[in-house]
């Protein structure tokens, strides 16, 4: 019952030679979904051991190069496998015709399909969705440059069945699905089981939220209302905050602010500048403000366990 996230980079648009840009793996329930794909991100996924296989569906935020130069790569090292399954990319609608491109140049023949869905940029839009989870993108504040935030959410489980009394009562396999969404039992002889006496409530669903790059930017925090685990941009310490907003970055202190605005249970900071070789500085910044606050280094693992609704 994995939900895990993975960071393969962690640096802004200059990669060093401990920190590679942007990108990461979020494992949920065996699905794994790529997050960026900055230069080198095949590597770190051979490097931390991904099952490259398994990425269906890679998610990009905006077009700057530490964001996206890593995917033509990644595409032709799938067909150089042999790869046949599908792959859907979610992006700005230039991402497309980037691609398109490089692939044409190259005169390079895909093994497999390789589809695009266009993310719209001003608007909260569904991109993704199964019977165990939704992903949507929401905006942010990059300049002109359209950027979209992720939010990754499971959707209500049913109720666990306690086994014992389903034997107690002989209830047969045709009605527990119905018990299992709620519903309680009817016996043969009228009698009337309710529902909390056969099964346990399900675990809290867990969530995920993905924003880079963005200046500080309150209208997000609605979107990310008590999420389990925040990625923020801190591109620059608060010293810095006059170059973050010329940039459209923000501080790991303005990080910490939306974290606690947003009442969310912890706190990553990553897309550092590369004229930061320690990055104490920014953690102790961002846990003034709010003290759940992890960095998002490279290789490091991050698992939201399952909770009690209560």
């Amino acid at each position: 019952m994995k939900f895990e996230l993975t960071i393969l980079g962690s640096n802004s648009a200059l990669p060093t030679s401990k920190r590679f840009p942007t990108a990461q793996i979020l494992n949920v329930l065996e699905r794994f979904f790529l997050i960026d794909c900055g230069e080198g991100t095949q590597i770190q996924l051979k490097r931390f051991r991904v099952p490259m296989s398994r990425i269906n569906h890679i998610f990009i935020s905006h077009l700057h190069g530490d964001h996206f130069f890593g995917l033509i790569g990644l595409i032709s090292s799938f067909s150089l496998q042999g790869r046949i399954n599908d792959l859907h990319i979610y992006a700005h609608s230039k991402l497309e015709k980037i691609i398109r491109f490089q692939l044409e140049i190259l005169e390079s023949k895909l093994s497999y399909n390789l589809i695009f869905h266009n993310i719209f940029g001003k608007e909260i839009q569904t991109l993704f969705e199964d019977e165990a989870l939704t992903v949507e993108s929401f905006p942010l504040r990059h300049g002109v440059m359209p950027c979209a935030g992720f939010l990754f959410k499971e959707k209500e489980r049913p109720r666990h069945l306690i086994k014992d009394m389903l034997d107690f009562y002989q209830i047969p396999i045709k009605a527990r699905h119905g018990i299992k969404m709620g519903d309680n039992y009817l016996t043969d002889d009228g009698d009337l089981i309710p529902n909390s006496k056969l099964t346990l409530e399900a675990s809290k669903p867990r969530s995920y939220a993905f924003c880079t790059d963005t200046a500080y930017f309150p209208r997000i925090v609605p979107i990310i209302n008590k999420v389990d685990l925040l990625y923020h941009e801190a591109t620059f310490l608060k010293n810095d905050a006059k170059r973050a907003k010329s940039t459209y970055h923000s501080t790991a202190e303005q990080a910490a602010k939306i974290a606690d605005e947003a009442k969310i249970s912890r706190l990553l900071i990553g897309h550092f500048s590369a004229r930061f070789h320690d990055l104490s500085g920014h953690l102790k910044e961002a846990q003034s403000v709010f003290k759940n606050t992890a960095l998002a280094e490279d290789g490091c693992v991050f698992e939201i366990p399952l909770k009690s609704k209560k």
